[in-house]
């Protein structure tokens, strides 16, 4: 139940949206062999190109609320990341914020400011990003100076390649634009949560805000979503008509063989 951290260069892979129809095969394959972790895996695809360079962050391992290193407890340990609290006064502070497929993730983050970020990378598909939902979507009430952000990982394949989500859901705590830890605790709870962002900055959640009706209601859905996955349709399109091209070209390659043998001998 360690809260680990980004290590150096984690094997990047390109998500997709899986439809609930299909994960009796390629989904329930990643998702429920994955069921003692508590994450939905990215199943067999191809890995994506390296990541750029220092894209992630060599950091450390973060130990569970209340504990230290080698059993020593000497006073209250100083945050790990040293955020800039928000005003959070305004109107948009207690909700969490989807990106949509056109939005960047890099549009919402400031390299030049230490303010900090909880990011979400989920897919609908996953019944434990689900699970995760209403959970997440209370977070905002409970840290109004924080900023919350969640994006669908298969229609971000690039982000989630250059930040190391190889399952999902994948929590990252970003100090401006720069990734500081990832949530690792395979109880995924509102208090979990919160001991979470504790112990990186140091900032009190509030103690009367608990999950609530609406918080099962979004913004983040809690409902296992159904839909036609175009992305692997075309890869099984592409991947077909390569073989049969393939297959043409052998063949063609094993008819000339021959002819040439023959101008050869003449």
């Amino acid at each position: 139940m360690a809260d680990a951290v980004l290590g150096s260069e984690p094997p990047p892979v390109v998500l997709s949206a899986v439809p609930g129809e299909a994960k009796e095969g390629l989904a329930a394959e990643v998702c429920e062999a994955a069921a003692g972790g508590g994450e939905c895996g990215a199943g067999g695809e191809p890995a994506a190109p390296p990541a750029p360079p220092g894209a992630a962050a060599a950091l450390e391992t973060v130990l569970p609320g209340g504990e230290e290193p080698n059993g020593t407890a000497d006073g209250a340990k100083a945050p790990k990341v040293s955020c800039e609290e928000r005003n959070g006064t305004g109107s948009g502070s207690f909700t969490l914020q989807i990106l949509n497929v056109s939005q960047d993730l890099m549009e919402f983050l400031n390299p030049n400011s230490s303010d900090c970020t909880l990011v979400l990378f989920y897919t609908p598909w996953c019944r434990f990003s689900v699970s995760l939902a209403p959970h997440f979507n209370s977070l905002p009430r409970a840290f109004p100076t924080l900023r919350f952000l969640a994006l669908d990982a298969s229609q971000h394949s690039s982000l989630s390649t250059r930040f190391g989500t190889v399952a999902v859901p994948n929590i990252l705590l970003f100090q401006g634009a720069k990734p500081m830890a990832r949530f690792n605790h395979t109880d995924r709870t509102l208090e979990t949560l919160k001991d979470f962002i504790f112990n990186q900055t140091g900032i009190e959640a509030k103690n009367d805000v608990t999950v609530t009706e609406e918080d099962w209601k979004g913004p983040l859905p809690s409902v296992l979503t159904k839909g036609v996955d175009w992305l692997l349709l075309f890869s099984v399109l592409f991947l077909a008509s390569f073989i049969v091209y393939a297959t043409v070209r052998t063949e063609s390659i094993r008819w000339l063989i021959p002819g040439q043998e023959h101008e050869h001998q003449e």
